[in-house]
């Protein structure tokens, strides 16, 4: 029988299989057969703590069948060998905070297949108190296939994403320090913010520099200011009339100390971040590279009136022609995702796609998809999955970013913002570009973008069959009439 499809018995038919169908049969299936069958045979189950771990392997396999080894890097590679006489193939453990990150890593370099599971999988029956009967309790459920394995990247991959994070950390920290030095100035009274947008760009920079170095004259501290700042040297002069109390230089002098040093960390990370994206191979055809893809980008953006935005806090080199050579697409290509935005969804989810089934099962594992509990054939409650996924609050942020964008996603975007309301149109849309950003990557196609236009012509359309069909069901007939200017 073909796949997707289902022979009618009645009248010798074929028809489509739609979910409610495919959820009949299932149920059917299982009931009708409703015994549990070995799928995996050589499989052991962990139960993963902070000083020692307990391994449980099937009964007849060693003698005892659950045994206690250390945290220590010999303890972990001996139990590997340990696994590996007893005849296992596949392990199974929980992702118990970061203690099973070294297991893994020991246990995947040994040739075994690793299942990392969510604990919330393993605990809805009761019992099971002790850590002995966790392990049994894991291998016995991953022996009959019950356990579904975590999305874990490729190694590559992760040693990129842990850059991206420190960094993210590191631009947090970044961020801490500009509120702190703001509230000292505050407290001094002196009102630079209020003449200048960023008080550590250029001007802000120098004048904090030369605060900290003892001047105080503000028409000397005003001279400093860079030709491109709006405000004349007189209204910079007339904000840096302060009290100069002494614990707040002292406040100040402390945090610039503290963002110089976590703006070297950023740069250390982005030398990291550049080093680990080279050792990537190239997804790019040999005709036109990177360059001549970010020259297309540039002419296309220029023809529909887009200026590429920068960012203060983006690595000093070519990141956008980097990630382009290792997708083989750009994916800023795409209204609301930025070089940015595009770093942390593929640090993040990597760039092969076939690890998820479908840009569905991808969109549910960023907790972008509707989690509706229905008991008794009604909806009790709806909302999305409660999951902190870096990667989904990059794509909320560029879909949040659409309100003006004259594109067709922007005009998607205010549609669905004026019919849900905000927080909703900001997930829907959040789950588009993840969709757009998992064909783009398994496809290699390039994104192009149709308009604002297209998209409201295309809205149009739709309501006027609907007005039609509704108009037929009321025996009226709808008449088309020209609008004059």
């Amino acid at each position: 029988m073909a796949k997707g499809k289902k022979s009618d018995a009645q009248d010798g038919r074929t028809q489509t299989w739609n979910r409610k169908a495919r959820r009949a049969l299932a149920r059917e299936i299982w009931s009708e057969n409703p015994g549990l069958t070995v799928v995996h045979p050589d499989s052991a189950g962990i139960d993963v703590g902070n000083t020692v771990h307990y391994v449980a392997v099937p009964p007849g396999r060693d003698t005892p069948a659950v045994r206690k080894f250390g945290c220590f890097t010999e303890d972990l590679r001996e139990m590997a060998e340990w696994l590996k006489s007893c005849g296992i193939q596949m392990v199974v453990l929980q992702s118990t905070g970061s203690y099973w990150r070294p297991l893994y890593d020991v246990l995947e370099a040994a040739g075994l297949e690793v299942f990392v599971v969510n604990a919330r999988h393993t605990r809805n029956l009761p019992g099971r108190k002790s850590d002995v009967q966790e392990s049994q309790w894991l291998m016995k459920l991953h022996t009959y296939g019950l356990l579904n394995n975590s999305f874990i990247p490729e190694e590559k991959i992760r040693e990129l994403r842990c850059y991206w994070r420190q960094r993210a950390e590191h631009v947090q920290a970044l961020g801490t320090a500009i509120q702190r030095m703001q509230k000292a100035l505050t407290e001094m009274n002196v009102q630079l913010a209020n003449v200048i947008s960023d008080i550590t760009g250029l001007t802000g920079g120098k004048i904090l520099r030369a605060i900290v170095g003892g001047e105080r004259d503000g028409r000397k501290l005003a001279a400093l200011r860079n030709e491109h700042i709006q405000a004349s040297e007189e209204e910079i002069a007339k904000s840096l009339q302060g009290n100069w109390r002494q614990e707040s230089l002292f406040v100040l002098e402390q945090e610039l100390a503290t963002y110089d040093f976590y703006r070297r960390k950023v740069d250390e990370c982005d030398r990291q971040v550049q080093r680990s994206l080279g050792e990537l191979p190239t997804r790019l055809p040999q005709q036109g590279g990177a360059e001549g893809a970010g020259e297309q980008e540039r002419e296309e953006g220029q023809r529909a009136g887009k200026r590429p935005r920068s960012c203060k806090n983006a690595p000093h080199f070519d990141l956008r022609s980097e990630l382009t050579r290792v997708a083989g697409v750009d994916l800023t290509r795409i209204d609301g995702v930025d070089v940015m935005t595009a770093q942390t969804v593929i640090s993040e989810i990597g760039l092969d796609m076939s690890r998820f089934k479908s840009e569905g099962h991808l969109a549910s594992w960023l907790g972008l998809c509707p989690d509706n509990q229905i008991t008794g054939g009604k909806v009790v409650k709806k909302g999305t999955r409660p999951v902190v996924n870096r990667a989904a609050t990059a794509l909320r942020l560029g879909a949040w970013s659409l309100i003006r964008s004259k594109s067709y996603l922007g005009a998607q975007y205010r549609r669905f913002r004026a019919r849900l309301g905000a927080p909703k149109a900001i997930t829907a849309m959040a789950h588009k570009l993840a969709r757009l950003i998992y064909r783009m990557l398994k496809y290699g196609q390039e994104y192009v973008d149709k308009g604002m236009a297209a998209y409201e012509e295309k809205f149009r359309a739709a309501q006027i069959r609907n007005l039609t069909a509704r108009a037929q069901e009321l025996g009226l007939q709808l008449v088309e009439t020209t609008h004059q200017a």
